[in-house]
C-alpha cells in the first residue's frame, strides 16, 4: 500500500486514486491538492505523494496551507520565505502592491508603515476597495492581507516616518521596501538607513508614473545594498499621473527582488 503525506500528515493508503481517497475519506466536493497543484481529473497515487485535502471554500488550517505552498516551492525555499521579515514604508500604490504580493507567496512576517487614510483618489492604482475609504491604510491593508494569507504576521505602524524615527522602526528588519510618494522622503529613508543601519537591504522604487512602454521599468542595484526599481525618470505630472499597470509593474520588480534577497539571490 501507498505511503503518502495526507494534509501534512503520514498516510497508508489502500487507495489506488486521489479521488478514490477524497471520495471515502471525505465528499466529492472537497478539493485536492496534489504534490502541490489542484487537480480536476483523477491521478493515481504512489509512494512519497502529497495529498491536501479539503472542503470547497472553506478556510484550510495553518499545516494544510504551509503543506501546500512548501510543496509547490520546494520545503527549502518555502521555509526561508516563511522565516522572513520585510518592512514596507508607504502603503500607496507601490507598498500596498508590493504587500500584497509577500502575503501570496507566504512571507512570515511583515511591517506596514504609513500614516494616511484610504482616498477616492487611490483607487486607481491602490490594493484597496471601497468599503476602506477613510480608513487608515495600515487597518485597510492589514484586513486584506489576513484574508490572503491568516497565518502570517502582519504588524502595522500608523506613523510618519522621519529621520528621528526610521532607525527605531526599522531596526529589527532585514530588508525594507521604500515606497513613498515623495522624492524627499525616499531620500530620507534611505539616506537615514544607509547610515546607520549599514546591513540592511533597501528595495527602492523611482519613476512609475505615465503610459510609457512597460519595458522601461527595470531593476539597478546602485550600492551594495540599495536596489531601485523604475526607469528612473518619469514622475508624476500634469496629464502623466500615477496608473495602475506601470505601478503595479515598478511595485512587482520590488517583490521580486525582495523575493531574490530572501533566497540568497543578489545579483539584479
Amino acid at each position: 500500500m501507498p505511503l503518502i503525506t495526507l494534509n501534512g500528515k503520514p498516510y497508508e493508503t489502500e487507495y489506488l486514486s486521489a479521488f478514490q481517497l477524497r471520495n471515502a475519506l471525505f465528499n466529492n466536493n472537497h478539493v485536492v491538492i496534489y504534490n502541490g497543484f489542484q487537480i480536476t481529473e483523477d491521478c493515481p497515487i504512489q509512494d512519497g505523494d502529497l495529498l491536501f485535502i479539503f472542503n470547497n471554500g472553506s478556510i484550510p488550517n495553518e499545516d494544510i496551507l504551509d503543506g501546500m505552498l512548501s510543496a509547490r516551492y520546494s520545503p527549502k525555499v518555502y521555509k526561508r520565505i516563511k522565516q522572513a521579515k520585510v518592512a514596507i514604508a508607504g502603503l500607496g500604490g507601490l507598498g500596498s502592491n508590493i504587500a500584497v504580493m509577500l502575503a501570496r507567496i507566504g512571507v512570515g512576517r511583515l511591517l506596514l508603515v504609513d500614516s494616511d487614510t484610504v482616498e477616492p483618489s487611490n483607487l486607481n492604482r491602490q490594493c484597496y476597495f471601497i468599503r476602506h475609504l477613510g480608513l487608515p491604510k495600515t487597518t485597510a491593508l492589514k484586513e486584506l492581507l489576513q484574508e490572503i494569507n491568516p497565518y502570517i504576521t502582519v504588524e502595522v505602524q500608523n506613523v510618519r516616518v522621519d529621520s528621528g524615527n526610521a532607525v527605531e522602526i526599522f531596526k529589527d528588519f532585514p530588508i525594507v521596501c521604500e515606497a513613498f510618494d515623495r522624492s524627499d522622503c525616499k531620500a530620507m529613508l534611505v539616506n537615514t538607513l544607509l547610515e546607520n543601519l549599514p546591513e540592511t537591504k533597501i528595495v527602492c522604487g523611482s519613476g512609475m508614473a505615465g503610459f510609457g512602454s512597460s519595458n522601461s521599468i527595470r531593476t539597478e542595484r546602485r550600492m551594495k545594498n540599495l536596489y531601485i526599481c523604475g526607469d528612473f525618470s518619469t514622475e508624476s505630472q500634469g496629464y502623466n499621473s500615477l496608473m495602475a499597470p506601470r505601478v503595479s509593474i515598478c511595485a512587482g520588480h520590488q517583490a521580486n527582488m525582495v523575493l531574490r534577497l530572501l533566497l540568497g539571490i543578489e545579483e539584479i
